[in-house]
């Protein structure tokens, strides 16, 4: 799995019991896939995008609450690669102990913007996605 996100739960990011709350987990988890889109081939800068991804399903797992203050980092791989569709896995660290904290399964299809409708993923995107395949089925939550 590849480095895909580092950061700081900071205060403001906690709900009323101190813990890092639903929402931010999903942003982490979010800014993550664009560095694992990128890796893939997947240009992320905003102007001439005919052609992009919808996630179709997005299934997380919370194994270790981080608080306030704690740093963390987020590794990305591909589980699957389908014709026109590929799951993406996140595993979400704490950095002092490396602790698994949370994990995220993405499905996302390749779309055309303008015709509005599924489209194949491209051979480049396959090329460097299946070089970040990661064993499919793993359970790397350790449950």
């Amino acid at each position: 799995m590849m480095e895909t996100y580092r950061g700081v739960v900071h205060p403001w990011l906690c709900d009323i019991m101190g813990h890092l709350t639903t929402r931010h987990y999903v942003a982490m988890f979010d800014d993550a896939s664009y560095h694992l889109a990128h890796a893939c081939g997947v240009s992320v800068d905003i102007e001439n995008h005919d052609t992009g991804f919808v996630d179709v399903k997005l299934e997380m797992d919370f194994i270790t609450e981080l608080k306030a203050g704690e740093l963390i980092i987020v590794r990305s791989g591909i589980l699957r690669l389908g014709g026109k569709s590929f799951t993406a896995q996140h595993s979400m660290h704490r950095m002092s102990d490396d602790a698994l904290a949370a994990t995220m399964q993405a499905t996302s299809v390749a779309f055309d913007l303008k015709g509005r409708k599924a489209i194949p993923l491209s051979d480049d995107f396959r090329t460097k996605a299946t070089a970040l395949m990661i064993a499919g089925g793993d359970d790397v939550s350790g449950r």
